[in-house]
């Protein structure tokens, strides 16, 4: 196997690139698990700026308009907007959840059924969210590779 590093300039964003005959191969997960654990947000607390590693967020929900990012133990202030940030985790463990919230998978205990084909599940800090209908597969399909 090959491995390449190539330096860039501050101005260009940082990506991994993986090219490989079998993208479900557990070293594929292990350098994703990886990369998204370096990936941050902004967040604010007490009038001051944090970098949050997507990997420390249980969850990002909008609250009457305003944006929040919950960690296991911290609550911050956000400026995106929900659709975003979802833009800003597009290949990470987290995934839209509901209208208002983005759920970050790996911060998931268990899941079980709910009411009306909804599924609730429990986070890693004790915290429970609905996951609405029509994101109940994205749901499984993260089990499910997450299992294999």
């Amino acid at each position: 196997m090959k491995v390449s590093v190539e330096k860039i300039d501050k101005e260009k964003e940082e990506e991994v690139v993986i090219r490989c005959h079998v993208p479900e191969s557990e070293w594929v997960d292990c350098v994703r698990e990886a990369a998204n654990g370096q990936m941050t947000v902004c967040g604010y607390k007490d009038a001051k700026l944090y970098r949050i590693y997507l990997s420390e967020i249980c969850y990002f929900e909008v609250v009457d308009g305003n944006s929040f990012i919950y960690t296991d133990t911290e609550i911050y202030e956000a400026h995106e907007k929900l659709y975003e940030f979802e833009n800003k985790t597009i290949g990470s463990s987290l995934f839209r959840c509901s209208k208002s919230m983005i759920l970050n998978a790996d911060k998931i205990v268990y899941i079980k059924p709910s009411f009306s084909g909804r599924f609730e599940a429990i986070l890693s800090n004790g915290e429970r969210a609905i996951v609405s209908r029509q994101y109940v597969s994205v749901l499984k399909k993260m089990f499910i590779s997450e299992e294999a």
